[in-house]
């Protein structure tokens, strides 16, 4: 079976509307996308935890709709425009061949070496190096795969700081790697928090997979203790209004990573923690920093 995908060029205000209305007359799916993806003019949309971009679209938006090959497409889109109450847009069709679509998904997931020695490797495939660090992991709907620059930065830091018999805290776990990479580098004591219940169901679901032990919660359940070592992977404005609270998770002359910071926001990240730990750029990668410090042996945090 094959599907044709119907195009559609809309503006930002039509964007959403006009999309649910071709699911409300028969569209099996539809996504939008920047219109000017690839030129100078493509424009990132993104958002931190509490600042998310009220719509989901660009200045010039584009509409991809998914039906069957049978379908009236010109009816659709004039239906949809119809019920918007906007004049009937141009449109275009292009055809989507039938495919295994389960291959085609986990083609795009390779193994991946991360630092000197560390494999992440979906389940589907066999470690290139058995003998090195290997954790398998599939993406899923948890963050945090080793794929995105924060994520290695971490990872990095942990294998060049091995946390041998060190207590480790993992901050904003998602799937638990960064935890699982201090587990299996020898730490001793691991917790890991995240405010997403689903993630926390993730993590425990690969820590058990790759054999480590491997306590992780929310919040509101987190131990009192300090720990050796902390790592925090999130973003920067949770990061500096978590300053007090992460810092006293520190135990006298332990460490602290923070990452998810972009290098310009590398300063002000710094500033938030400057009371209780001094942090200095670690390493920098695609325009994400790793910020290090370390707690001093007695302070009054």
């Amino acid at each position: 079976m094959s599907w044709i995908e119907i195009v559609v060029e809309v503006a930002l205000a039509q964007a959403e509307n006009y999309s649910d209305a071709l699911m409300e007359f028969g569209a099996l799916s539809v996504s939008v996308e920047d219109a000017d993806e690839g030129t100078d003019a493509e424009q990132p949309l993104f958002g931190e935890p509490g600042m998310e971009p009220k719509e989901s679209a660009w200045e010039r938006s584009r509409v991809v709709a998914l039906t069957p090959t049978d379908f009236n497409h010109a009816e659709l889109v004039e239906l949809a425009a119809n019920h918007c109450g906007m004049p009937i847009p141009p449109h275009t069709l292009r055809s989507v061949a039938d495919q295994d679509w389960v291959r085609l998904t986990q083609s795009q997931f390779e193994p991946m070496l991360i630092g000197k020695g560390i494999w992440v490797v979906p389940s589907w495939h066999s470690a290139p190096d058995p003998t090195a660090i290997v954790l398998e992991l599939d993406p899923g709907l948890a963050f945090g795969t080793g794929s995105h620059p924060t994520t290695r930065l971490c990872m990095e830091w942990l294998e060049a700081h091995a946390p041998i018999n060190k207590t480790v805290m993992d901050y904003g776990c998602g799937s638990g790697i960064l935890a699982m990479v201090a587990k299996k580098l020898g730490a001793g004591k691991v917790e890991g928090v995240d405010i997403d219940p689903q993630a926390i169901t993730s993590a425990e679901f690969n820590a058990v997979r790759n054999q480590c032990e491997i306590e992780f919660s929310l919040p509101n359940k987190v131990s009192t203790s300090s720990y050796d070592v902390v790592v925090a992977n999130i973003l920067s404005n949770p990061l500096k209004l978590m300053a007090p609270m992460l810092s006293a998770k520190v135990a006298a002359g332990g460490s602290l990573v923070l990452s998810g910071v972009l290098e310009r926001q590398a300063d002000e990240v710094a500033a938030a923690y400057a009371p209780f730990i001094e942090l200095t750029v670690w390493q920098e990668r695609d325009g994400w920093v790793a910020l290090h410090g370390t707690r001093p042996s007695s302070d009054s945090i």
